[in-house]
């Protein structure tokens, strides 16, 4: 019996999927398990395996088109089968094939006499008009007579060379000027091209719009932000990673360790808004949101509680380069309870992020750097790091959130909490 080839729901926000290739073509024999058909979903590309045996007879989804969760992009059977029964009344072929990218053509302003002529050989008297550099602080130099006479005769002072002292503009100056024939402005050309490029949005960039439009508008964010005495974890880290070069573990793998024990603590936090209920989450599963080409992804460390350091540091590694490569597996970016984002390593100091939801709340990690503190009265460098909570105010109050900061600071300062 012939088998449909449907496009598979790659994740929980996935509506269509593209066809990125086929890695059989029509007419060549497949066996059930063959990887059919590479796709593109919102979050990672992924192959397709076929789920019967026999011949691709049909192929209703070209490379470069889309089709919606569910429609039947192939069709596998027998040689000679009749393929009447399976086949739609009107096979789709997915949306038509977008552009890589759509431009605008502006077409550039006709060249003027002006821009096409050589420029005017310069008139005996042209010192009097030719530019003259601005005093220091942007300003012309000129008395207020000659400012007054360059306003009434519309001449721009900018323009003009002075003879006076320390060439100032004088009256002689602006009524010379004024006398000599006016030029037309030469007109700049504009650059060749077009004004602008428009891009199709991306699978991923399409989900990205849509998550942040359900997040920032109808969830009531509050932020909350602390500073964190990185010194200990600093001294954790580099310890770490002497005794073991290839374990070169990270300040964000620290945090993450550091995340779960506080949630382990704080339950509160590690909650999802349902609508008519909040689910408080008995397992800890921490999503890491990484920056990938065309947009973001989260990857997700799942029992983050229940694992060292060294078994983070190793999975979220993994887990990057693979996102990266948008190689994942569905399992491996959706079912998160808590996320953290860290823009640390480009420098920055601090910010605040979006909730993913259904989650209750998200850390945004700042930079580890060396800057002046002050501890008993004297000003001295210390290692420091802002933290900011994301809290979604249906579940997390102001008192839980800070809660949650106070001890997620104190397991950063005294790291030796992360052997329990």
């Amino acid at each position: 019996m012939a088998t449909r080839v449907l496009m598979p729901k790659g994740s929980d926000t996935m509506t269509e999927g593209k066809i990125l290739k086929w890695l059989k073509k029509e007419g060549d024999a497949v066996a059930s398990g063959d990887a059919l058909v590479e796709i593109e979903t919102d979050k990672v590309n992924m192959e397709v395996e076929a789920m019967g045996e026999g011949v691709l007879r049909k192929i209703l989804a070209d490379e470069g088109t889309s089709a919606v969760v569910g429609q039947i992009i192939a069709v596998i059977g027998k040689a000679d089968e009749d393929l009447s029964a399976v086949l739609p009344s009107a096979a789709p072929t997915g949306t038509p094939k977008q552009a890589e990218s759509k431009t605008a053509s502006a077409e550039p302003a006709p060249p003027t006499s002006l821009t096409e002529a050589a420029p005017a050989k310069e008139e005996p008297s042209a010192p009097s008009i030719a530019p003259l550099a601005a005093a220091a602080g942007g300003r012309v130099l000129a008395s207020p007579l000659a400012r007054r006479l360059a306003q009434e005769s519309g001449l721009d002072l900018n323009q003009l060379r002075g003879s006076g002292p320390g060439g100032r503009i004088v009256r002689r100056d602006v009524e010379a000027a004024a006398a000599q024939p006016r030029r037309a402005p030469i007109p700049i050309a504009a650059p060749a091209g077009p004004d602008f490029r428009d891009e199709p949005l991306s699978s991923m960039r399409r989900v990205i719009a849509q998550r942040l439009a359900q997040s920032l508008g109808p969830i009531p964010h509050f932020y909350l932000t602390i500073e964190v005495d990185m010194r200990r974890a600093k001294e954790l880290r580099e310890s770490a990673n002497t005794l073991d070069p290839h374990l070169k573990l990270s300040y964000n793998d620290i945090i993450l360790r550091a995340c779960a024990a506080a949630l382990r603590q704080h339950p509160q936090v590690n909650a999802s808004f349902l609508g008519e209920a909040v689910r408080f989450h008995n397992r800890i599963h921490i999503g890491m949101a990484v920056a990938v080409e065309g947009g973001l992804i989260t990857p997700v460390i799942r029992d983050a509680d229940r694992k060292s350091l060294q078994q983070i540091s190793a999975e979220s590694k993994e887990l990057i380069a693979r996102a990266r490569e948008r190689k994942l597996k569905p399992e491996e970016y959706v079912g998160g309870t808590f996320s953290v984002s860290n823009l640390g390593m480009m420098g920055i100091q601090e910010f605040s992020a979006v909730i993913n939801p259904p989650e209750a709340a998200i850390l945004a990690v700042g930079a580890v750097d060396e800057r002046p503190v002050v501890s008993e009265g004297r000003i001295e460098i210390g290692t420091r790091c802002r933290l900011t909570l994301s809290c979604d105010h249906r579940v997390v109050d102001g008192a839980t959130g800070a809660q949650f900061l106070q001890t997620l600071r104190q397991i950063l300062e005294n790291p030796v909490y992360l052997a329990f």
